[in-house]
C-alpha cells in the first residue's frame, strides 16, 4: 500500500469512506491504495498516482511529499506493508472519487474520527513528536490485553565500518 497524507495549515486531507471490505462502518483514512506490479520498487509513484485518482492534485499541487513511515501488520496469512507520505498543498479544492468523501479535517479532531488502530496510532505517535526527519518503521501486534500495541524504530543509514 502507498498512502499520503496532506495538510494544508492546521488541517489534513482524509478521505471518508463509507463501504469497504475492511470496516463495517464509515472509517476515515489518508489517500491511497495498493501498489501495481510496476510500482513495486517505486512506491513514492504509487503515492502520486492514488493522489491524482482521490482528489485531483498532480504532483506540481504538492510541496514536501516524503515517505515518513512504513507500518507493517498481519492480516491473516500475509504481512502487509504500508509506506506512508506526508507532504502540504496550498490547494483547497479536490475533485472527489468514487473511493470515498474528501474533507479537510483540523488536525486536533482527527484522532477523534474511527480509523484503522495503526494509522491512528502513527498519526498520534507523529503529532506527539512533530519531528519530520528520519523514516520511522511502525508494527502493530496485540498486546496482553489484546488491546493494539504500537511498536517504532527508526529507519537509519547503516553503519559503514
Amino acid at each position: 500500500m502507498a498512502t499520503a497524507f496532506l495538510f494544508r495549515g492546521d488541517e489534513l486531507l482524509l478521505m471518508r469512506k463509507s463501504n469497504s471490505r475492511i470496516a463495517d462502518r464509515p472509517f476515515w483514512s489518508g489517500l491511497g491504495g495498493h501498489v501495481e506490479a510496476s510500482e513495486l520498487n517505486h512506491p513514492r509513484s504509487a503515492c502520486l498516482r492514488e493522489i491524482f485518482e482521490e482528489s485531483g492534485f498532480a504532483e506540481s499541487d504538492l510541496s514536501e511529499l516524503r515517505l515518513r513511515y512504513l507500518l507493517l501488520r498481519i492480516k491473516g496469512d500475509e504481512i502487509r506493508q504500508q509506506f506512508v507520505y506526508f507532504g502540504t498543498t496550498a490547494r483547497s479544492d479536490f475533485v472527489n472519487s468514487d473511493e470515498g468523501e474528501l474533507h479537510w479535517v483540523r488536525k486536533e479532531a482527527v484522532l477523534g474520527l474511527p480509523m484503522s488502530a495503526i494509522v491512528r496510532a502513527m498519526l498520534a505517535y507523529d503529532f506527539e513528536r512533530a519531528d519530520p526527519s528520519g523514516i520511522r518503521v511502525g508494527t502493530i501486534t496485540s498486546g496482553k490485553d489484546g488491546a493494539p500495541l504500537m511498536q517504532w524504530a527508526e529507519l537509519n543509514d547503516p553503519l559503514v565500518f
